[in-house]
């Protein structure tokens, strides 16, 4: 019974920490995205 909770207690940990990293990526693929952005309207001025 203690080995299930605590392999319960790692799989949440491993959950918790993969939706940080794929909400980090998320904003880095924003961040470029904005910067392509501005530079296609600096390109266009």
């Amino acid at each position: 019974m203690k080995k299930i909770i605590a392999l319960s207690l790692v799989a949440a940990a491993l959950a918790v920490s993969a939706c940080n990293t794929v909400a980090g990526v998320g904003r880095d693929v924003q961040a470029a995205g904005s910067a392509v952005a501005g530079a296609a309207n600096d390109a266009k001025n």
